[in-house]
């Protein structure tokens, strides 16, 4: 071995001892005849100790840089200044040989300034995984795995793993396709969940199965996502939904008692779908606070305020939300603009004072009403109340929900060190899907209905309930899933109810209909997203910080540029042809930002044609906006970048380049100089070899905004780096 010991390992029992350490150089510290180097790994940091009684080895240390991987061989001595936050801070090493293994360039990131974007983080992974924090997250994520094997092995489960070539079926996500080279024309879906396979086992006798698996989704741009996670996958054979929810409580209970050192109570409470959209807003509620939304429909029904007396008529709902009142106007208009993204129409606040309530609408209620409000909802002085009004009863839930959980932030109501489970049980099984207009499933095709619903199916599909079952901690979804059909009849039922044709399901899911005919036993299971298990146990901010390589939210690899072109020869082997060539302007700019580690703001959003549909879906002013057109002189072509909110003056722009014709180029024009649509266009002229020019109005604005490359993405940075990056002429040619 090259090391007798790790960094992190040494204390005061081993002074005296001859040692030899491997790591990387942490720091260098040089007194001119003494010099102090730590060394690290991924068990901790031990300080070594240089001095210049030993002109060579003193020499040789002081070519020591930052990130050097070094073996270092000397005697364990006590150390005088003591590093208590170091558990090795009692000793150092004396240093009698060094060995550098190997030089590290300068780094072309601050690993540990926290000013470091994280795309240059992720551009740099395997330098940003050098991080203690962040190897203890992947440390801790040992762990779970480690207690969720040791805890099915002793409950006589079996890890089967299923393929990864699978077949893409229509129902759910969209499919990451694998075109097949033996089979021109035909391809395989990488899996979304093994569910299919899974249930197969059950059939086959395996009563108990369990698996850690990758999965996979090609969805459109979501908050903390990512296009390939890990799921903990369990089936289990002649079992009803307590036999499931039993077991995996117990799970949970270990995984908290041996990684975390805290005991879970069990059994978890369990409040059904719709208790919990009434009451939360939410199927996934944090319950950690309360906040708990109040429907006031027949107290506010016979109300002057048309908003709420017109939707009771309607058959709508009105409920409220009663906090604390420590909100200004400001603050409130805050509020609203959230539930308005929600789907409410407005928000509705109301104060209690020590004379009563106050509100602006307050004379369209009753003396009577208003004392009805106040006892039902326990308002007390110094409080508010929240309404939303609307004839759609999910859109007052939702609206409510996503209010409470930002109250319950702002208000600092939610505390961190509590673990609140909860299980979220009977579930609508189908909804209707206005688009296809059509019913879906909710979970899957293959979720039993509850046996009291199954009459609903023909007539009144929407009222059936599904064995289904949602595991839940603060707030986030952490596991769900179900007892499945086992019965072909039914499943056929299920098949027609979601107007699936019998050649169709017969073709996606022919193996498994056929399955069932032989023999299939009651069965059912749960799928966690350890991902996102492990984020809340770790306490970190997002679930790519606990995936050792993950995704940007635009679904890229940084460190290896994935995903990327091919050549020629390997889309004819696969009788591929691309369409159109596509110049990935979006990746040219990040990677310009990142090599100059320049703070940018990423926005993916639905296609935008127009500056003011652009600044209201992204959230930022009109004047923001960089609008960059091409125009064609008798010099050839030029960039002119200006704010959305302006319009150009063609005389004084002639005038500023000295040219006697100016025409604003045509989209084709565009097209084929730039391999852009006209409104894709970003502000970098040095993209496409064009000089570029800046009307000095838009030095204004701190920061600037603008589509990059497409209608559907976006970029936010501060005005001095844009300039810097793209250093452009500045004129003033607005009109």
């Amino acid at each position: 071995m090259m090391r007798t010991h790790t960094c992190g390992e040494l204390r005061k029992k081993h002074i005296g001892k001859k040692v030899s350490l491997c790591g990387w150089v942490h720091k260098v510290r040089d007194f001119g005849n003494l010099l102090f180097f730590d060394v690290r790994d991924r068990y901790g940091r031990t300080q070594i100790v240089v001095d210049d009684s030993d002109k060579k080895l003193y020499s040789h240390a002081k070519q020591l840089h930052r990130e050097d991987v070094v073996r270092v061989k000397g005697r364990v001595k006590e150390r005088k200044d003591k590093n208590q936050a170091l558990g090795t801070g009692d000793i150092e090493i004396l240093c009698g040989k060094l060995e550098i293994l190997n030089n590290a360039d300068t780094l072309p990131i601050e690993v540990y300034d926290e000013n470091t974007t994280d795309e240059s983080r992720l551009k740099y992974r395997y330098l940003d995984l050098r991080r203690p924090e962040l190897q203890s997250v992947f440390i801790t994520r040992h762990k779970v795995t480690k207690v969720i094997r040791d805890f099915f092995n002793e409950h006589n489960f079996i890890d089967i793993e299923t393929p990864f070539l699978a077949k893409s079926t229509p129902e759910g996500a969209r499919d990451f396709l694998v075109p097949s080279r033996i089979h021109p024309g035909k391809f395989y879906a990488l899996p979304q969940s093994p569910q299919l396979y899974k249930q197969i086992l059950m059939i086959s006798g395996f009563d108990r199965y369990y698996q850690i698996v990758k999965c996979l989704r090609d969805e459109d741009f979501r908050a903390d996502r990512q296009p390939e996670f890990t799921q903990l996958d369990i089936e289990m054979s002649f079992v009803e939904e307590d036999d499931v929810q039993n077991l995996m409580e117990e799970l949970l209970r270990q995984i908290w008692k041996d990684v975390l050192k805290l005991d879970v109570s069990v059994p978890f409470p369990r409040l059904t779908y719709r208790e919990a959209m009434d009451t939360y807003g939410t199927d996934r509620p944090d319950t950690r606070f309360g906040l708990q939304l109040m429907d006031v429909t027949s107290i506010v029904q016979d109300c002057d305020f048309q908003v709420f007396s017109e939707t009771v008529k309607n058959n709508g709902s009105v409920k409220c939300i009663s906090a604390e009142n420590k909100f200004s106007r400001k603050d409130i208009d805050e509020l609203t603009d959230l539930a308005k993204r929600y789907g409410a129409r407005g928000l509705v606040a109301m104060r209690m004072t020590k004379n009563g309530f106050e509100s602006n609408i307050l004379k369209f209620f009753s003396k009577k009403i208003q004392e009805e409000l106040a006892k039902h909802t326990k308002v007390k002085e110094g409080g508010i109340l929240f309404f939303v009004a609307d004839h759609k009863h999910h859109v007052v839930n939702t609206a409510l929900g996503a209010l409470r959980l930002e109250l319950g932030k702002r208000l600092e109501l939610i505390d961190d060190t509590k673990y609140n489970f909860l299980w979220i049980t009977d579930f609508p099984l189908v909804e209707f899907d206005e688009n296809e207009q059509r019913h879906v499933a909710v979970h899957h095709p293959f979720t039993s209905p509850k046996q009291e619903d199954i009459n609903f199916l023909d007539k009144s599909p929407e009222k059936a309930r599904a064995r289904a079952y949602d595991v839940v901690l603060n707030g986030y979804e952490v596991g769900g899933g179900s007892i499945r059909i086992h019965d072909p009849k039914l499943q056929e039922r299920i098949f027609k109810v979601l107007k699936i044709p019998k050649k169709e399901a017969r073709e996606n899911f022919g193996f498994l209909l056929d399955a069932f005919k032989y023999g299939a036993p009651p069965h059912g299971g749960i799928a966690f997203g350890l991902d996102r298990l492990v984020t809340i146990i770790t306490g970190q901010a997002a679930i790519r910080d606990v995936i050792a390589f993950p995704k940007t939210k635009n679904a890229e690899s940084l460190m290896v540029g994935s995903p990327s072109q091919v050549n020629q020869a390997q889309l004819d082997e696969l009788h591929i042809q691309i369409k159109t060539a596509y110049k990935d302007v979006f990746n040219e700019i990040r990677n310009l930002l990142i090599k100059d580690n320049i703070k940018y703001k990423e926005y993916h959003h639905k296609p935008v044609y127009t500056s003011e549909q652009a600044a209201k879906i992204r959230g930022t002013k009109l004047e923001q906006g960089a609008k960059a057109l091409i125009f064609k002189t008798s010099k050839g072509y030029i960039m002119v970048v200006i704010s959305a909110a302006k319009k150009i003056d063609s005389d004084k722009l002639k005038k500023i380049l000295k040219v006697e014709k100016l025409q604003l180029a045509n989209a084709k024009e565009v097209k084929k100089i730039t391999g852009l649509s006209i409104g894709a266009m970003p502000p970098f002229g040095n993209l496409f070899d064009m000089k570029a020019y800046v009307d000095e109005s838009l030095e204004k604005q701190k920061e600037i905004v603008f589509n990059a490359g497409s209608h559907t993405n976006s970029i936010k940075m501060k005005y001095k780096d844009w300039e810097k990056v793209v250093k452009p002429l500045v004129r003033d040619f607005y009109g």
